[in-house]
């Protein structure tokens, strides 16, 4: 299951998990990020139990991107142990996606 994040569940939702998280920063009116939806879906269900799945809504929620300095979107950060280990920036393959995960697991 994907956690939609605001700043009122954020901590509560991906503080002091002991799995990595990554977190898609996306927007509605973004053609890419539509595109990048079904792919996180997709690859979250792949690693459902192994890695926590999340979603920012930029628009919405402009004070979460900007701690992360998200400049573009869309944006997917990965954490480990609280800590930021990987993004990329744009549309992201469902492979490339997929071996970025296996590698930090």
């Amino acid at each position: 299951m994907i956690a939609e994040l605001n700043k009122e569940n954020f901590e509560k939702k991906v503080g002091g998990l002991d799995i990595p998280v990554i977190i898609d920063f996306y927007a509605d009116w973004c053609g890419p990020c539509q595109a990048m939806k079904p792919v996180f879906e997709q690859v979250a269900l792949e690693f459902e139990g192994k890695v926590k799945f999340a979603k920012v809504n930029v628009e919405e929620n402009q004070e979460i991107s900007s701690s992360f300095r998200v400049s573009g979107i869309p944006c997917l950060i990965i954490f480990k142990d609280s800590k930021e280990v990987a993004r990329m920036v744009g549309f992201t393959p469902a492979d490339v996606l997929r071996e970025k995960l296996e590698g930090i697991l």
